[in-house]
C-alpha cells in the first residue's frame, strides 16, 4: 500500500498540480460542535433524500424536494414517527412526492430511530461526534438501526450533512484495489475493517480527515 503522499502526488499530476488539487478538495468537514447543533429534522430530511436518490434520477428528487418537505411537515421527527395510516395513504396519492411505498415508509422508521438517539445525546451529537477512526462502526449502526441507510445511502447522507466521511465510489474502490487493500467493492465486515485500517493509516500520515482522503483517492484514478 502506497503512503498518502504518493497517492496525493498521483492525483495532483492528474489534476494540474498540488495547488489545483488542494482547491478541488475544498474545506474539511464540519466540526463536531457544528454537527451537534444541526436540528434533527434536517438529519431526517437528508436521510430521506438519500434514500429516494438511491435508484432514482437525482434531478427528479431535487425537483420534487419542496413537495417532500411540505408532505412531511418539514420532517418534524415527532410527527413523522407517529405517522398513521391516513397520512400514509395521503402520501401515496400525493403527486408532490415520489409515490414509492417502501421508501415513504422509511420516513416513519428513521424518525423513530432519531427519537431513540435523543436518549443518547441527540442525532447531531451521536452521528456528528462518532469518531472517524471507527467510521465503519457508524455505517454499521446506520444500517442496523435505520431504514435503508446501509451501503452508499448512509455514506452519502453523512457526507452531505458535512460530517467527516469516506464514500466508496467506483473510483475510490479502484484506488483501494490498486493499493491491495481490498480485491473488489467491500461488503463484508472483514473488507470494511481493511478499508478503515487503510484510511486510519493515511489519516495518521497526512493529518487529514476521511473526507479529504476519500476525495484524493477518487481523483487519483
Amino acid at each position: 500500500m502506497r503512503g498518502f503522499q504518493e497517492i496525493f502526488d498521483i492525483a495532483a499530476a492528474r489534476k494540474g498540480g498540488a495547488e489545483a488539487l488542494e482547491e478541488m478538495l475544498g474545506d474539511g468537514p464540519l466540526s463536531a460542535q457544528a454537527l451537534a447543533a444541526i436540528p434533527e429534522d434536517r438529519w431526517l430530511s437528508q436521510m430521506t433524500r438519500c434514500v429516494f436518490q438511491a435508484g432514482f434520477n437525482w434531478k427528479v428528487i431535487e425537483a420534487k424536494w419542496a413537495g417532500f418537505e411540505a408532505a412531511f411537515k418539514g420532517f418534524d421527527v415527532g410527527a413523522c414517527a407517529m405517522m398513521d395510516d391516513d397520512w400514509f395513504d395521503r402520501l401515496m396519492a400525493d403527486k408532490g412526492v415520489v409515490r414509492n411505498g417502501p421508501k415513504l415508509a422509511t420516513v416513519r422508521e428513521n424518525a423513530a430511530f432519531l427519537l431513540e438517539l435523543r436518549a443518547e445525546g441527540g442525532a447531531g451529537a451521536v452521528l456528528g461526534g462518532w469518531p472517524s477512526g471507527d467510521y465503519i462502526g457508524l455505517l454499521d449502526m446506520l444500517k442496523t438501526r435505520g431504514a435503508r441507510l446501509g451501503g452508499m445511502t448512509g455514506q452519502y447522507a453523512m457526507r452531505f450533512m458535512g460530517r467527516d466521511s469516506f464514500i466508496l465510489s467506483r473510483d475510490v474502490v479502484a484506488r483501494l484495489v490498486a493499493e491491495g487493500v481490498v480485491d473488489k467493492a467491500p461488503t463484508s465486515k472483514g473488507a470494511m475493517r481493511a478499508v478503515q485500517g487503510a484510511f486510519d493509516t493515511w489519516m495518521d500520515q497526512s493529518g487529514r480527515g476521511l473526507t479529504q482522503i476519500s476525495r484524493v483517492l477518487a481523483m487519483s484514478v
